[in-house]
């Protein structure tokens, strides 16, 4: 059954692919998986440095990963990060359409995200070398500098398995995964 982004049918159907996800699935979670999306969401919510860093932070987030076919990715990958003052309302994996909708939308390339969550390329750096493409308002990120530092750092502790490592059977389950979650909710 398709579901209808926004709607409380949506929500509880996304919710209980996370929960199923979560309990089927062992860690660690493959970037971009509901059940990854989940975890960083839960750290984002109880991080007492990210709430201070980011309390005068308002507006939405929106990390964009290009599609890569050869790893599984027939489609890019929006997910979207209610951010308020703080707060985090949620992290959602949602359809190209509210993904667009973003105040700030960051898209790369798979492994520009990947260096990026593990560490390896400081996000801002990143969006003024060009690495990652803003559409935004680019003095407004560099004055949350110490949240989005701090986003990227929860990120990391997550213990993430990269989608460019993974096996060819692991691809083809994560295809399955995407093909199915997109039909049904668009993601």
């Amino acid at each position: 059954m398709a579901y209808t982004y926004g709607t409380d049918e949506w929500e509880q159907a996304y919710r209980e692919l996370v929960e199923r996800r979560l309990a089927e699935t062992e860690k660690p979670y493959i970037l971009g998986t509901p059940e990854w999306v989940d975890t960083y969401e839960k750290l984002v919510q109880e991080d007492a440095p990210y709430k201070e860093a980011a309390k005068s932070w308002e507006g939405s987030v929106v990390i964009h990963i290009l599609a890569r076919p050869e790893y599984g990715l027939e489609r890019d990958i929006y997910m979207f990060m209610d951010l308020w003052h703080g707060d985090c309302r949620f992290i959602r994996l949602v359809p190209p359409e509210a993904g667009e909708k973003g105040d700030f939308i960051l898209t790369g390339e798979l492994e520009r995200w990947e260096a990026v969550m593990s560490g390896e390329l400081d996000v801002v750096k990143a969006m003024m070398q060009g690495k990652i493409k803003l559409k935004g308002h680019l003095p407004t990120i560099v004055r949350a500098v110490k949240a989005a530092t701090r986003l990227v750092e929860l990120a990391g502790q997550i213990g993430t398995r990269y989608i460019s490592q993974l096996s060819e059977a692991e691809i083809e389950s994560l295809k399955n995964l995407l093909a199915t979650s997109g039909a049904q909710f668009g993601i």
